[in-house]
């Protein structure tokens, strides 16, 4: 195997023509230059050197070789300097998959405070539900994974293999329309969810839709679900219309303007946990950490 630190030496008995000015030139002993000369030669299997006189001159094969080193050499130079540019952050990709909601509050706030500290690291973002979104992160799609998960779910275990950056815990808050019998309940107290059991329902994704039911069913009753729809901003206007009540994320809500609908505060609680997935070698990536890091501090401020 040839190696690039006796390729650099070669140049340089090349350039200067002994060994011993060679080794002025690198910073080392002449007896060292020779001994990386004997490994270079061995590596290749023929000579490379051959004195002539005083001078140390190249052979077909060295002048070969010396007219590669340069191209190999440079190229190797331009790596090394990249690499230090990506470990440095001044340079670096970052491939993010995040829910809607957390597109529009978390990761604005955070990708602005990446781009001031670090205006190198270019993020690309793309939009997915987990569990889709973990199976991106998993497949090698993407470097980071926003996600959630709700409290005392099955499947808790699903994350055992990924770095979990626990970021907040969002509570689902109810939503009924201005006008509804509940909605004076806002300002005074919690609404048990049961008291919503004859309503018609508007649900979200699939993972709320299915933890909505699995909450209704615990308190009695199968909620009918008349609409269901991943848009957040489409529940709350037909909550708003008087079409039917809801349950959202918190988050989700401070991701729309919620007009026509009060915000009730339900019982039993259901939350669930918003957290940054990576692998674990991704997670020495400094342009992946900086993002985790930006992540948890814009979590921090909600």
């Amino acid at each position: 195997m040839i190696e690039a630190r006796h390729l650099r030496v070669l140049r340089a008995v090349a350039a200067t023509g002994s060994f011993s000015a060679a080794g002025r030139e690198l910073g080392c002993t002449q007896p060292a230059v020779s001994q990386q000369m004997k490994a270079l030669e061995a590596s290749v299997g023929t000579p490379l050197l051959i004195r002539s006189g005083r001078e140390m001159r190249l052979t077909q094969a060295g002048e070969a070789l010396v007219r590669h080193a340069a191209g190999i050499l440079s190229g190797l130079t331009a790596a090394e300097e990249e690499v230090a540019a990506i470990a440095g952050l001044r340079a670096g990709r970052v491939r993010l998959v995040s829910f809607p909601s957390g597109s529009s509050t978390l990761v604005p706030t955070a990708l602005a405070a990446l781009r001031a500290a670090h205006p190198g690291t270019r993020v690309s973002l793309e939009e997915a539900e987990p569990p889709q979104s973990v199976g991106l992160l998993r497949e090698g799609d993407c470097d980071v994974a926003l996600a959630f998960r709700y409290e005392g779910a099955a499947g808790a275990e699903e994350w055992d293999d990924l770095v979990v950056r626990p970021l907040l815990t969002d509570r689902l808050i109810g939503l009924v329309p201005e006008g509804h019998r509940l909605a004076r309940t806002a300002s005074s107290g919690s609404v048990a969810i049961g008291d919503l059991a004859q309503e018609p329902w508007i649900a979200g994704c699939p993972r709320c839709r299915g933890q909505l039911v699995e909450v209704c069913e615990g308190a009695g009753f199968t909620p009918r679900i008349d609409f269901a729809t991943d848009d957040y901003p489409a529940v709350v206007g037909l909550v708003g219309a008087g079409l039917g009540v809801a349950v959202l994320p918190q988050l989700a809500v401070e991701s729309v303007r919620p007009r026509g609908v009060r915000m009730l505060t339900l019982e039993p609680a259901v939350r669930r946990e918003i957290v940054a997935l990576t692998l674990p070698d991704l997670a020495q990536v400094p342009a992946v950490a900086a993002t985790l890091d930006q992540l948890a501090i814009a979590a921090g401020h909600k």
